[in-house]
């Protein structure tokens, strides 16, 4: 049986500085592998030194790393995709063992989990933002992610060609860990070195603006995979408004027979409907989540995982 195609995918931009390192780095590891990289627009030599430097040079104007992700995961064909980023924060020495746990283990995706000391490329603003969402995203559906916002991670073909990618910038990491999770595939995670980036280069990352887009992205991913029970919340909390505006009200009916405040009561009734209808809204919104779901998980089932190494 012939050894699986592996794909090495860096999406760039402004990558000049450490690509050629990158490059050469995924080379070594992985001799044999195609390594692509996808200039998203840099202004810089990115395109030329990776193409210098043995890569396949392809291009996505259209910037953010969503974009670039997404366009190299509908162009590439292979058995096995490796998924980094081009600055060379990344360990390209770990790919082999991930890509054998895959292997090992018949798995879709393993999660390079990152360690190492604080530096500039984990500011201590992104770690406690990683480490707050990966809480809350356990907490909402219910997966054991230690790192979702990794962008270090080995795909299968299965994974990969099955993935409707909607995401532009860097909530995409989100999105594929949403995606794993809510279709249940099967996962691992493994601890991979998280270093400086080459001197030269900087982060593209912004602390609030990229955190607020992950947040609204968390929040969406419940409003279309899990409504019931995020409307159930709005629920309960609408209800409760009502509740507590209509109390003050009720005692004074039931002292003085009167209803002297009739606007703070219309308000109440409108509060307690509405939470009604959310409720209701989010029975028939799961119902549409659930045929969505079962719909991408038999598309997913219809693919073949590479080959385990006992198989070979």
């Amino acid at each position: 049986m012939s050894a699986p195609r592996i794909a090495v995918i860096l999406p760039c931009l402004d990558e000049a500085a450490a690509i050629a390192g990158v490059v050469a780095d995924f080379q070594k590891a992985l001799p044999g592998a195609a390594i692509y990289v996808y200039d998203n627009g840099s202004t810089d030599r990115t395109a030329e030194i990776s193409a210098g430097a043995g890569a396949i040079v392809r291009s996505e104007p259209m910037r953010g790393k969503g974009n670039a992700v997404a366009r190299a995961f509908a162009d590439v064909d292979a058995d096995i995709y490796v998924l980094a980023d081009g600055d060379g924060t990344y360990e390209a020495a770990d790919a082999p063992t991930m890509i054998e746990r895959l292997r090992r283990d018949g798995l879709d995706m393993v999660v390079g989990v990152r360690t190492g000391a604080p530096g500039a490329a984990y500011r201590p603003g992104h770690r406690f933002g990683n480490n707050l969402f990966s809480s809350a995203f356990r907490s909402f559906f219910n997966a054991q992610f230690t790192d979702i916002l990794s962008g270090y991670r080995v795909f299968s073909r299965r994974f990969v060609k099955t993935f409707p990618l909607r995401a532009k910038g860097f909530e995409i990491e989100l999105e594929i860990s949403a995606h794993t999770a809510l279709l249940r595939i099967p996962f691992a995670e493994m601890e991979t070195g998280y270093g400086e980036r080459a001197e030269g280069g900087k982060s593209k990352l912004n602390t609030l603006r990229d955190g607020y887009l992950i947040l609204r992205r968390m929040l969406r991913f419940l409003r279309l995979h899990r409504p019931r029970f995020l409307f159930s919340i709005l629920s309960i909390v609408t209800i409760g408004v009502a509740i507590i505006v209509f109390i003050p009200v009720f005692v004074e009916y039931l002292r003085t027979g009167l209803v002297p405040r009739f606007p703070t009561l219309i308000v109440s009734v409108g509060l307690f409907v509405a939470g009604v209808v959310s409720y209701v809204a989010g029975i028939l919104l799961d119902a549409q989540a659930q045929y969505f779901a079962e719909t991408k998980r038999l598309a997913y089932l219809q693919m073949k995982l590479p080959p385990r190494l006992d198989e070979e």
